[in-house]
């Protein structure tokens, strides 16, 4: 696409400047980083109604080109071209909420003094119109000396004139002199006086919107409707996937039977049938819960939601030593720690960020939802309670509160030995609420998708059949008695290890499963499905799920204790190597690495340790 024409999306954040780039691109987009930094760049492509081809870059969101943060310095050093990779853009498309014009026309104001090649984007102009906003769109194209295209992104509406002003290269550089009126002094000045001649303003109170703040930011109703909001997507999570996944898992067990068939050779069997299709179907199997999770994650942050949700949380969030901004990387990771330790990049406080970045593993990411359901499933009954509510879908949402008040917990311990105690006030746009971009959500899950597939063809198949070699190899002596797994590599590996976690109830492969673990932790339910396919002895055992071969009932089953202990273990334990590498590449700091493994770690084996031993006690 070397010929293609280039252009990029600029606009302050909340601005719709992402459900545009959806309507443009479809599904032709990818997602990559940007050489030595953590900031993400988001390209796809489209082509014009006259076929030329258009490479669109989305830029990150930012209110002004005077940088704080990385991710703005991102889009400050593109506009400016000094990123070579990036090369020359033939066009800027500024996004802009005309809801908000007197705030988002800063940005534009300081493209058009850098004079590149710049078409505005009135977005959002249905809510505009609800709220008796008239903008005289032609007024204000003669005002800014740049040409003007309204659209509202979420409903495709505009997208045509946006498409046939790019066809017909309308985007211009900025004329010196701002058209026909002569404006002077600072750009707030500028802006406004531009707003008094090219919007009227007819009082329409906007009841839809304060009826919703009345109720989401009401100290205690708010707290109460974000409760009841993440109590029912974990409700969800289990209750919606269960059909999806036992077609999943009678695909798999199916798949691994016909092929098993076809191949005679014992070791090919075992690897093919052991390893690498039971491997990954023990893992797909939970793909519909996490697409479920993702799922309610993209509606609240397309609504609008999550600002608000970060405002009304800034005084709790306070007295643990964060601030309301931290709500929204903390809310990324439950989806994945990565993302949201990379999201603190809009903490401009050094030390908040950092406390963030500390915490955000405490927060139940998507790769530890495979490893929950299974325990879960094993261990605690299909039933409802009081009538209505699922037992497992009760005991999910404890986890990801034992998280979310773990990491409280350690913010306020680190916050009680910082020596600023300097404090820092919330400020932030609250956008307007609207009505979910289902296109946008449609590829964000796809986009989810896509990534948890990759992990499974990728990582996860290859430390499978690494695993397998390790538990099969070497084969046992003559007159062995034992399984053969009790012979490789593996079983002595974990034999060794189990002394180290046996007051935690763990057994040797269980210590076995930790191991490939530290590279995704989802690896651990492929790798107990596969140490339990090579340790069964019988054929009935063989033909069990995982699920119920580990439950209390099972032919090789754990007792409720080890079962609890494990549950707790993956709550904080920092099975991550990526994610680990993500903290050293945003701290530049070794340091921090070592000291996040370590209380992570730490607090893994104590609080494994108190449970095994209570659970032992009271339920034997």
């Amino acid at each position: 696409m070397s010929d293609a024409l280039r252009i990029a999306l600029v606009g302050n954040p909340n601005c719709g400047k992402t459900s545009l780039f959806n309507h443009l691109t479809g599904t032709r987009q990818k997602v990559a980083n940007y050489a030595g930094v953590t900031v993400e760049r988001k390209v796809g492509q489209f082509t014009l109604p006259s076929g030329k081809a258009v490479r669109v870059l989305d830029l990150p969101g930012t209110y002004s080109l005077d940088a704080t943060s990385p991710d703005e310095e991102i889009t400050r050093d593109v506009v400016q071209g000094k990123i070579a990779e990036e090369g020359h853009q033939d066009a800027f498309l500024c996004v802009v909420d005309a809801t908000n014009l007197k705030l988002h026309l800063g940005l534009v104001m300081e493209m058009i003094e850098l004079g590149r090649p710049v078409l505005l984007v009135l977005n959002m102009m249905d809510e505009a119109r609800r709220r008796g906003m008239q903008i005289n769109t032609q007024k204000l194209s003669q005002r800014l000396g740049i040409p003007v295209v309204e659209t509202v992104a979420v409903r495709n509406a505009g997208i045509e004139n946006l498409m046939g002003a790019l066809d017909a290269q309308t985007y211009r550089t900025p004329n010196v002199e701002l058209s026909d009126i002569n404006l002077s002094g600072s750009n707030h000045e500028k802006i406004e006086q531009i707003l008094k001649d090219v919007v009227v303003f007819v009082e329409h109170e906007d009841k839809r919107s304060d009826f919703l703040d009345k109720i989401f930011l009401h100290p205690v109703l708010g707290l109460i409707s974000l409760a009841v909001m993440m109590f029912i997507i974990f409700q969800a999570v289990f209750a919606w996937a269960a059909p999806f996944m036992d077609g999943i898992e009678t695909f798999f067990g199916w798949l691994g039977e016909v092929v098993g068939e076809h191949i005679a050779h014992p070791l090919l069997n075992s690897l093919v049938v052991d390893g690498i299709i039971a491997g990954a179907g023990g893992v797909v199997v939970f793909l519909p819960q996490i697409i479920i999770l993702f799922f309610f994650i993209l509606v609240l942050e397309e609504s609008g939601y999550l600002p608000r949700a970060a405002f009304l949380l800034d005084k709790l969030m306070f007295k643990a030593g964060l601030s309301g901004r931290a709500f929204i990387p903390l809310l990324s990771s439950f989806a994945c720690a990565i993302p949201g330790i990379m999201a603190t990049r809009s903490i401009s406080d050094p030390r908040d960020r950092l406390t963030t970045i500390l915490v955000a593993p405490l927060m139940t990411c998507s790769a530890r939802l495979p490893v929950y359901a299974l325990l879960i499933s094993a261990f605690i009954p299909e039933q409802t309670v009081w009538g209505v509510l699922n037992l497992q879908g009760l005991v999910l949402f404890g986890l990801y509160m034992a998280g979310i008040v773990s990491a409280l917990a350690v913010a306020t311990v680190i916050k009680i030995f910082q020596k600023d105690k300097s404090q820092h006030a919330l400020l932030m746009e609250l956008p307007s609420y609207r009505f979910p971009d289902l296109k946008s959500v449609w590829i964000g899950l796809l986009d989810r998708a896509k990534i948890f597939l990759k992990r499974v063809g990728g990582i996860i198949f290859a430390l499978s059949i690494l695993l397998w070699f390790l538990c099969t190899f070497p084969q046992p002596p003559e007159g062995a008695t034992l399984p053969d797994i009790d012979y490789s590599l593996a079983g002595m590996l974990g034999h060794l290890m189990q002394p180290i976690f046996a007051p935690l109830g763990f057994n040797w492969q269980i210590c076995i499963a930790l191991i490939p673990a530290m590279a995704a932790r989802e690896v651990v339910v492929a790798a107990l499905g596969t140490v339990y396919a090579l340790s069964a002895t019988d054929e009935d055992a063989m033909s069990q799920g995982l699920a119920s071969l580990i439950s209390s009932d099972g032919s090789l089953g754990w007792s409720l204790a080890t079962g609890l202990s494990l549950l707790v273990w993956f709550i904080y334990a920092p099975h991550c190597l990526a994610t680990l590498a993500t903290v050293k590449r945003e701290t530049g700091s070794m340091k921090t690495v070592g000291f996040m493994t370590i209380y992570l770690f730490g607090l893994a084996y104590l609080m494994s340790f108190l449970t095994y031993q209570i659970a032992s006690h009271y339920f034997g």
